[in-house]
């Protein structure tokens, strides 16, 4: 598992967090999410992606693009899709399809997973990985009750709860992307208040720790740095309608430096973004 693997969930994560609404909410009548988030790395513009979702109230639909920009898109010409497709069941999320596209000028890899019931029922990885003797085996019992790196953080808010409230943080999502099983354990990280164009307010900041579970090779160096990892965060904004969670800002410490991903442009359509009450 390589450190950026991780971000990318975390960022497909948030994405999916901004169609998350309680019960009776905004995603019950149907809402829709498009954005674009700009890619930092080290203190350096290295990447844009614009995402689009969509909710009926029941299914999903989630589609990511993503490209380097600036001397990193000079370099490697790095481009990615992701698609994502389920159905919410009051706090519950079960993805039905997957598939992921990612390319530079040296490389080239798609991965297509299909799912039923939150169990892995058929995954197509082109080209296929390459064998290591010391690759931790995928059991089938790390193939259910699973979710996708970008379904991952598309969870209904709890609806008991208060949108900023700490419990909104607290759970462990199991992903599997297709060769690799591993969990993002969730607690909460604070609150602040955030100031920026399109929205002025609270934050509810959930950090994340990474756990590898199989898939990845033992006793690799980027498997371990993740484990250890203690900076990784992910920033939600309430929405006026529905307990709605919009991601603002994804925080990942790599190898390399720390990667932060930032909304630069959002739209909600089925709700605006909670603002700051006037006193």
């Amino acid at each position: 598992m390589r450190a950026r693997r991780l971000a990318q969930a975390l960022l497909a994560a948030a994405f999916g967090a901004a169609l998350a609404a309680s019960p009776g909410g905004a995603a019950a009548s149907g809402s829709s999410f498009d954005a674009t988030y700009g890619i930092w790395l080290a203190g350096f513009p290295i990447g844009e992606a614009d995402v689009t979702s969509a909710s009926d109230g029941r299914r999903y639909e989630i589609s990511v693009q993503a490209r380097l920009v600036g001397l990193a898109g000079l370099i490697t010409d790095g481009r990615g899709a992701a698609t994502a497709t389920g159905r919410v069941d009051g706090e519950r999320v079960t993805p039905a399809s997957f598939a992921v596209n990612s390319a530079s000028s040296r490389a080239s890899r798609t991965v297509r997973m299909g799912l039923s019931g939150g169990a892995v029922s058929a995954v197509e990885i082109l080209p296929p990985l390459p064998e290591h003797p010391d690759r931790v085996p995928v059991r089938s019992a790390h193939r259910r009750g699973v979710v996708d790196p970008v379904s991952a953080f598309l969870f209904p808010a709890r609806g008991r709860l208060a949108p900023t409230d700490p419990g909104q943080c607290e759970r462990t999502l199991p992903v599997f992307d297709g060769a690799s099983r591993f969990d993002i354990v969730l607690s909460y990280g604070g609150t602040r208040d955030l100031d920026k164009p399109g929205y002025s307010g609270p934050v509810l900041i959930c950090t994340a720790r990474f756990r590898a579970v199989s898939g990845h090779r033992q006793g690799k160096e980027a498997v371990r740095f993740m484990e250890d990892n203690r900076d990784m965060a992910v920033w939600l904004a309430p929405v006026d309608a529905g307990g709605v969670l919009l991601p603002m800002r994804i925080e990942v410490r790599t190898q390399i430096g720390m990667s932060i991903i930032e909304a630069s442009r959002v739209s909600i359509d089925g709700g605006g973004v909670a603002r700051r009450a006037s006193n």
